[in-house]
């Protein structure tokens, strides 16, 4: 029974080996995309500073970049732990081989010694022709056959062995290789994200003596951020006040009270609860509102890059993307909103709503759809705006009726 538990364990270790690659080339991919935001970002950044923009704008892009980085070593720690997981499991494929090798050549050369010493074609002849039936003849000629078909065979297996002990060791070899490059990596990775760092903390000195004026224009950014988050409530508040009216009355029921909790959510139709559950079963996987772009503040509660004692509320993400790009839909759905901007007509926001969900996509300068149109997947909604000092920010909100959600969980 114990040696059945030994082959078990064996087939598990073996079979785990031979899925790494797969798990290998999962992370080699995402460190390629790890490598391609950081290239991007850091030409960002570059843009940024030849163009003299605020240092709070590359305080945040540095911060960015820092994360990336972290990123990127959380991946090729992972690599290098698969690696190191694969070379120890390879050498336990290779020890198993040896010892198989060495019973089997040990029976072979029994074998043959064996086979030498009987080899006389006389004696063999002699064997047969001592039979005392016909029966026993026939049984010892079959005898003979297997004999000689079995060390035939041992000698196949033999080969096949040494076969596969050498693809083992070249792909310990490979793997020893590919973790040494790796390592190398890691260090090189390390000293970069050091440099950074040191470019944030020198970035965020830079500006102390801004401290006030800094904290006012904080305050001022997080009071019209609250004004606007209380505005697209509103504006979705009566959207779902007008819609369940109007369901109730073809129901000919009576639309919920003001104030109670119905009332603060859709009434939807079987055709509203099917977009809904589609909206939902992509929670992940929706693609991002623009071609190109990366996040550069984040949703929900943030700590100040300078002030750590400060908090910064997002309820929603802000992307900062290329000059002249256009806002995409992420899923299918109606326009049910243009909001446009009392007091700058180049900030617009367009609404879409997905059953009980909605995502909305701000500053826009213009835009392409209209009310009530129905728009597709990655269907160009509008221009971003690039804001006099050269910066191309997009907001992207995505709400269930009118509670906030993260904007990063539903994005691919």
């Amino acid at each position: 029974m114990n040696h059945f538990f030994k082959i078990l364990f064996f087939f598990f270790l073996t079979s785990l080996s031979f899925a790494q690659p797969s798990e290998q080339q999962k992370l080699e991919a995402r460190k390629s995309q790890i490598l391609k935001e950081i290239s991007e970002n850091k030409t960002r950044l570059e843009s940024e500073k030849k163009k003299e923009k605020s240092v709070l704008r590359q305080i945040d892009q540095q911060k960015v970049l820092i994360q990336l980085r972290q990123q990127l070593l959380s991946t090729t720690a992972k690599q290098s732990r698969l690696l190191s997981d694969e070379i120890y499991l390879t050498q336990l494929e290779m020890n198993k081989l040896n010892r198989e090798l060495k019973v089997l050549k040990e029976d072979y050369q029994k074998m043959i010694v064996k086979s030498y010493k009987s080899r006389n074609e006389q004696s063999r002849i002699m064997f047969i022709l001592s039979s005392q039936s016909f029966l026993q003849a026939y049984k010892r000629i079959q005898y003979m056959k297997q004999y000689a078909g079995f060390r035939k065979m041992q000698g196949e297996e033999i080969k096949e062995k040494q076969e596969k002990l050498a693809v083992a060791e070249k792909r310990l070899t490979e793997s020893k290789k590919e973790k040494e490059i790796i390592l190398v990596e890691t260090e090189k990775e390390k000293q970069e994200l050091e440099k950074e760092k040191q470019e944030q903390e020198r970035l965020v000195k830079s500006i102390q003596k801004d401290k006030k004026k800094i904290a006012a224009e904080i305050t001022k950014k997080q009071k019209e951020a609250k004004a606007l988050d209380k505005k697209i409530k509103q504006i979705i508040a009566a959207e779902i006040a007008a819609e369940n009216k109007r369901n109730a009355a073809k129901a000919g029921k009576t639309a919920p009270k003001k104030g109670s909790a119905s009332a603060a959510k859709f009434m939807l139709t079987p055709e509203g609860k099917i977009e809904s559950n589609n909206f939902k079963a992509n929670k992940g996987k929706l693609p991002w509102p623009v071609e190109k772009g990366y996040i550069f503040q984040k949703y929900g509660d943030q700590p100040h890059p300078i002030y750590k004692n400060l908090t910064v509320h997002n309820s929603s993400i802000e992307i900062s993307t290329e000059k002249g790009s256009s806002a995409r839909a992420v899923f299918a759905g109606e326009v049910f909103q243009i909001q446009v901007n009392e007091n700058n007509r180049n900030w617009k926001a367009v609404y879409v709503r997905h059953g009980d969900f909605i995502t909305i996509y701000m500053n826009l300068s213009s835009v392409n759809v209209v009310k009530g149109q129905k728009v597709s997947i990655k269907q160009k909604l509008g221009t971003i705006h690039t804001d006099s000092s050269g910066s191309t920010t997009m907001k992207f909100a995505v709400l269930q009726n009118t509670t906030y959600l993260n904007p990063e969980l539903w994005l691919n």
